[in-house]
């Protein structure tokens, strides 16, 4: 049989940072994905040593030029063809962006099929927003009107709808008023709202306008990476078979459990290890 056709599993390509210690981006969306049974085609936006935070970090932003190399051989090697979703995270650059953009609107004319899911990563409550201008401009001008699914934070929501937010009503009219213009749903994450319950975070899902709020257990350690992973687990529960709403309670049990356990290894960055432990029977069963 030809390499070209030779049958696949259920393929994802995921465009998103990369780094060599620690869990960001790709290096914390991918396993979670792969321990589904998925198949993952992992283009990086940047190779850094490690993510912010740490004394040094070495690496860079990859160029747009390669950025988009890589996406074309992705076309090349037929993956367009097998894939059911395309994640975007972390660009590093506006110049990223734009290619991505552009890749996702050829991929719809190859396999008007697919699902893009995009997680627009820009900023958080601790830190406000860590990309430059531009990125958020990109991603709100170029990126959110083209996704079928949004997964923000709570403060990146704010941003894509021009205003902060920080009750119940103000998110759910913005998220609406997104879902409205752009046509996607969303699953808008870590929300601390002044009505959710003390020790606890919520992750929102908003779809066919209607909303489902699911509470977590709000643990003392938070770190990064922790909304790549989610989006990770968000996507393979979905390529599984899960709806939106039992994709995303799953995917925030099993970050929940993930958490725990890099606690009690007393451990800084996560212990993505665990994840292929966390995962029931079924999840590695073949995809409807």
């Amino acid at each position: 049989m030809n390499r070209r056709t030779m049958p696949m599993t259920t393929s994802i390509i995921s465009i998103q940072s990369q780094v060599v210690h620690g869990h960001v981006g790709n290096s914390a969306a991918v396993l979670p994905m792969q321990a589904h049974g998925l198949n993952v085609a992992a283009v990086p936006t940047t190779l850094l040593s490690n993510p912010p935070g740490f004394a040094t970090m070495r690496g860079r932003v990859l160029e747009p030029e390669l950025v988009g190399d890589l996406l074309r051989g992705v076309e090349e090697r037929g993956l367009l063809e097998t894939s059911r979703y395309i994640v975007s995270g972390y660009l590093g650059s506006r110049a990223n962006g734009e290619v991505v953009a552009a890749f996702i609107k050829r991929a719809r004319q190859i396999n008007p099929a697919i699902t893009y899911i995009c997680d627009p990563v820009m900023g958080d409550a601790h830190l406000g927003v860590f990309v430059a201008d531009q990125v958020v401009e990109c991603v709100c001008d170029a990126l959110v009107p083209l996704a079928d699914l949004l997964t923000p934070n709570q403060f990146e929501v704010g941003l894509i709808a021009g205003r902060q937010l920080s009750t119940w009503d103000e998110l759910e009219a913005a998220a609406l008023q997104i879902q409205a213009e752009r046509g996607a749903r969303l699953v808008v994450t870590s929300c601390t709202l002044a009505d959710t319950p003390e020790g606890t975070l919520e992750n929102i899902v908003f779809e066919d306008k209607t909303s489902t709020r699911l509470t977590s257990p709000r643990l003392p350690m938070a770190p990064v990476g922790t909304g790549d992973l989610y989006t990770g687990l968000l996507t393979a529960k979905l390529a599984r078979g899960a709806t939106l709403v039992e994709a995303a309670r799953q995917a925030a049990a099993t970050v929940l459990q993930i958490l725990r356990q890099t606690m009690a290894a007393d451990e800084h960055e996560m212990q993505l290890a665990s994840v292929i432990d966390t995962l029931s029977p079924a999840c590695k069963e073949p995809s409807r």
